[in-house]
């Protein structure tokens, strides 16, 4: 029997999760979880075969709680439970040893399948994302390298500060930081800046 823990921030995927494994019979959900921080404190008292994860949730983001549980438990298989654009998050996550992910509109034939193979000490990668991820980091591969100072502005973009705060917290001009706004979206191949800001939230998980 695969001793199973969940843990996402929408309630509605796990209760959907559960209906789904609940009619394997080689499988038990032991607890589920919303948070980081509530996931470690079910994997430190009940200690599951597997762990499905959330990349983003409150309190504690998949990637520390992986950390965690790979540091205490490193008997315990991750699966990264995640969405086709965290590229950034999922590389963050292989760093931590997850043994593979999936994607949370996976089939539950898919989702099974991935839950057999890492308990069994496989690796599982989901072959949509997997082919998602290295076309996009080997499109990463061809962008520019950005600027300190582009990275800075990067990283409070990412904070949702405005080009005047920016210019403020910097104590640079206004102007200065539009104008490095848009190198910074011809840098990184990207269209206007509401790709500017996108792209800085999904860097969040590098900085």
């Amino acid at each position: 029997m695969i001793r199973l823990a969940i843990a996402e921030d929408h309630q509605s995927l796990i209760d959907g999760l559960q209906l789904l494994i609940n009619s394997e019979s080689n499988i038990s959900i032991i607890g589920t979880a919303n948070d980081g921080e509530a996931l470690l404190d079910i994997v430190r008292l009940k200690q599951p075969d597997v762990v499905i994860t959330d990349i983003r949730m409150p309190k504690m983001d998949g990637i520390l709680a992986t950390k965690h549980i790979k540091r205490e438990f490193p008997q315990i298989k991750v699966l990264a439970f995640t969405m086709f654009d965290q590229h950034e998050a999922i590389e963050k996550m292989l760093e931590v040893g997850v043994s593979g992910y999936i994607l949370k509109n996976s089939t539950l034939k898919e989702v099974i399948k991935a839950i057999n193979a890492v308990a069994q000490g496989e690796t599982y990668f989901d072959a949509n994302i997997n082919s998602k991820f290295l076309n996009a980091k080997n499109k990463q591969k061809k962008k520019g390298i950005l600027t300190k100072r582009q990275v800075e502005i990067l990283e409070l973009i990412a904070q949702g500060k405005t080009s005047r705060e920016i210019s403020e917290v910097l104590f640079i001009g206004v102007r200065t930081v539009e104008t490095h706004r848009k190198n910074m979206s011809r840098i990184l191949g990207l269209k206007g800046l509401g790709e500017l800001f996108r792209y800085a939230i999904e860097k969040k998980y590098k900085f």
